[in-house]
């Protein structure tokens, strides 16, 4: 009887201690594939402000160009801030789902991406 109890009581601490390890396990394997999606999307929205802040300098050059050809700065601002509303407007009423899509698609891979 007392060896059935030892090997009951041996076989709950090993059970409990596998818990534990698995548990652990999985809390790392879940911080791994946390800290991977957020440094790609950090590293994405960094890229975007970068490309964005060159969208920006060439609007301004292009505006101020264009400005000094009509003899009117403000005319190239108004030209290039209707380029870029026909670029927002086709982007959103033709390309959103796309681009929803991908990003999506993008972000589930990098969480569902397996490890090797």
């Amino acid at each position: 009887m007392d060896d059935n109890s030892n090997i009951i009581e041996s076989l709950y601490h090993r059970t409990e201690e596998y818990v534990k390890t698995s548990f652990e396990i999985l809390k790392l394997k879940t911080l791994e594939k946390s800290t991977e999606v957020a440094s790609s999307i950090i590293i994405r929205f960094i890229l975007i402000a970068v490309l964005l802040m060159c969208l920006l300098i060439l609007s301004l050059g292009v505006s101020l160009w264009l400005g000094e050809m009509l003899d009117k700065i403000y005319n190239g601002f108004m030209i290039v801030a209707a380029f870029w509303a026909v670029i927002g407007i086709i982007l959103y009423f033709f390309l959103y789902k796309r681009i929803k899509k991908l990003i999506s698609d993008s972000i589930i891979k990098n969480v569902l991406e397996n490890h090797e």
